[in-house]
């Protein structure tokens, strides 16, 4: 009988196909418990750590709500200068302190592996909420989660990643996980933001397939499509973002034009790549997205703290 294998999530790699089909059955028995309101308890006297270094909304906010509406209790930093991590101290000292008070963490922080390092220094699940230009593990589960609940499946669907591919660490670790499913990829983006070469070859071999284009048309033939920002805070070079910044940019008109019901989904924050005349649309997912993300956290805190998910 299958049991999920995993305390810590750290990166999307360590997923398999099963593991992915699992954490959707019971995210989907989840949203039962919430919507009938007995999911509440399932971690009472559980005690969540929040450890945000780096600027997060969506993000934490859904990690400690997802924790509050399960019964358990959150306690949290916010930013270097609000924790010893400002005096010097390492992360994994600062670890080593916090299992003293919390039964799981959540951390977000600016340096790539730096997840890695934490959960290297704790016997208490550790989850990565985001590393630099590394991986967003759970945000891309809750993308997945999103496209297989608003399309009702995976297998033999057409997906467009539009924006920033280089730099945007949810279209990384989505593309990790989408591999698994008989799925077509137009990976739409201007000539120096295109998806990095290795995250290619690790498609090789599984059913899903891609093509690599400039022209924001073909999101006419996409069943989703994945609007990202342009990552200003990556940029070596800021006249390079200016450059780019507006390359391209989804409205209404452009969605409508469309043969297709499309559904649209952002990560967010947004910032000029999508309009706000798009919101009004039935099939602008990327709200209904971020409601997902607390159902999917939810799931995983229970997952990794060993809490059996009960059908109803």
């Amino acid at each position: 009988m299958y049991q999920f294998p995993h305390k810590n999530i750290l990166d999307t790699d360590q997923f398999s196909k099963e593991d992915l089909d699992f954490i959707i059955q019971k995210t989907n028995v989840m949203k039962e418990l919430l919507h009938s309101g007995k999911s509440f308890g399932m971690l009472h006297g559980k005690l969540l750590a929040s450890l945000f270094f780096e600027a997060s909304t969506r993000t934490r906010l859904s990690f400690e709500s997802a924790m509050e509406r399960l019964g358990g209790r959150v306690i949290s930093t916010v930013g270097f200068q609000f924790s010893s991590i400002s005096k010097g101290e390492t992360l994994y000292d600062t670890m080593k302190m916090i299992e003293a008070y919390a039964d799981i963490a959540v951390i977000r922080h600016p340096v790539e592996g730096s997840s890695r390092i934490a959960a290297g220094a704790v016997k208490m699940p550790v989850i990565n909420a985001g590393d630099g230009a590394g991986q967003h593990p759970t945000q891309a589960l809750l993308d997945m989660y999103t496209i297989k609940s608003e399309k009702g499946k995976l297998d033999g669907i057409t997906v467009g990643f539009i924006g920033d591919l280089k730099y945007g660490r949810t279209i990384h670790s989505l593309i990790k996980l989408l591999k698994y499913y008989k799925i077509h990829l137009y990976l739409i983006s201007p000539e120096e933001l295109v998806l990095p070469d290795s995250y290619k070859r690790d498609v090789d071999g599984y059913p899903l397939t891609f093509e690599e284009t400039r022209d924001i048309k073909k999101i006419w033939e996409c069943d989703v499509i994945y609007v990202t920002r342009i990552q200003e805070e990556r940029f070596p070079d800021h006249k390079e973002y200016d450059r780019l910044k507006e390359t391209y940019k989804v409205n209404k008109e452009l969605i409508l034009a469309s043969k297709k019901h499309t559904t649209v989904l952002h990560p967010l924050p947004r910032v000029s790549e999508l309009s706000t005349d798009v919101d009004d649309l039935p099939n602008a997912a990327y709200f209904r997205q971020a409601e997902y993300g607390v159902i999917v956290r939810m799931t995983l805190l229970c997952l990794c703290l060993g809490v059996e998910i009960k059908e109803l």
